[in-house]
């Protein structure tokens, strides 16, 4: 749902109330979280990213903020105070990768008071990573986020943030790229490189974060994207329809509940 004026409108079948900030448009980039959310019956309010968040003490009743490639600008120093204050009292808050994200190409959030908050260090410079050969998603060990997900055929990524986990979190998924070479003979061979983090979660007072590297929509996203069958066909309100992979879009809930401390995470 799209409101400007945000939490007039919030909570579904599952009690959650979570605000969506980001990713343009629901016709575009957000159609994708958009679906998930409303395929898993997470209700939410909707912030394009030429929408600024409004003030108000409404900003701090939800349990869950997504922030997605939404512009820095967009806010004022109360909203930030608002969400920091919400999450030390116990909601959580996620920042997935973009241009507009951590400091990506405009997104400078390394000044913020989200600083503070989120799991991981941002660069004081461009930190965006657009690679035309692949970076496979690794999990580093068991989390609920991860557990039970079919990582023997690993997607990839194609795009991502640099961010740099800080000492007291934790990198749930890592990311490493691979070196192909094409021989003389025509043969194909395939080095991996470090890995690099790509989900990272921690804890602010009360509240849960989480910092995802890349995006949660094309074209960073790469096959992640496609990751698992079936598909699935899903739509928010407002939003364009979406094809997605089965996996892709259970991973996403999965990091939505953790965060929310929902479904007995």
């Amino acid at each position: 749902m799209m409101n400007k004026q945000p939490c007039k409108n919030f909570g579904g079948g599952d009690g959650k109330k979570i605000l969506y900030a980001g990713d343009t448009t629901l016709d575009s980039g957000a159609a994708y979280l958009a679906g998930i959310l409303t395929h898993y019956g997470l209700d939410f309010d909707y912030l394009a990213s030429d929408q600024p968040i409004s003030s108000g003490e409404c900003l701090t009743n939800y349990e869950l903020y997504i922030i997605s490639d939404y512009p820095v600008n967009n806010w004022n120093e109360k909203d930030f105070a608002d969400v920091v204050k919400s999450v030390e009292n116990g909601a959580g808050l996620i920042m997935l990768g973009g241009w507009e994200s951590f400091y990506g190409l405009g997104g400078e959030y390394h000044d913020s008071l989200l600083a503070d908050v989120l799991p991981v260090t941002m660069q004081n410079s461009d930190d965006r990573v657009q690679s035309a050969t692949p970076y496979v998603i690794q999990p580093t060990g068991q989390h609920p986020i991860t557990d039970g997900l079919p990582f023997d055929h690993p997607p990839i990524v194609g795009g991502f943030n640099r961010i740099a986990p800080k000492p007291d979190a934790t990198t749930v998924m890592q990311m490493r790229p691979l070196e192909i070479d094409a021989g003389a003979d025509g043969k194909l061979s395939f080095t991996p490189g470090d890995p690099l983090p790509l989900l990272v979660t921690g804890t602010f007072g009360t509240g849960r974060t989480a910092a995802l590297a890349t995006d949660v929509a094309p074209h960073w996203v790469g096959t992640f994207v496609d990751w698992g069958t079936p598909r699935i066909n899903a739509q928010g309100p407002g939003a364009n329809e979406v094809e997605i992979g089965s996996h892709y879009a259970e991973f996403f809930a999965r990091l939505v509940n953790w965060v929310a401390h929902g479904r007995g995470y």
